[in-house]
Parts: C-alpha cells; structure tokens; sequence
C-alpha cells in the first residue's frame, strides 16, 4: 500500500475568461500601458489592457 499522496508537482490557478488579473493607479496612462504589455508576454494567456471609464474624465498623463 502507499504512504499517501507525493508532493505537489505544481500550482494551478483556474482564470475564467472576463477575470481582472491587475489593476494599477497612480501612474500615467503610457507607462501603465507599456508595464501591462511587458506582463502579458509572461503570461500563458491572451491578454488586454481596459482602462476605467472615469479614469480618463479625471485626467491623464497622455
């Protein structure tokens, strides 16, 4: 008989499709948008950038 289970192999994270993965404030729009990029390409998923509504009527460094 076994001694029980081994030791994890490694971790899943289930993602359903819609999911906010990050979310950033305080930095200009640009270079949020080029640190979002820059993660994506880590990632083993397809990704997009979706910027709030009333983040852009407040103001913004482009």
């Amino acid at each position: 008989m076994g001694s029980g289970k081994g030791a994890p192999d490694h971790w899943v994270a289930v993602v359903k499709p819609g999911r906010i993965l990050f979310e950033m404030a305080g930095v200009g729009h640009a270079e949020a948008t080029e640190a979002m990029r820059l993660a994506s390409h880590k990632l083993p998923v397809a990704t997009r950038v979706v910027v709030k509504e009333s983040a852009v009527m407040e103001g913004s460094d482009d």
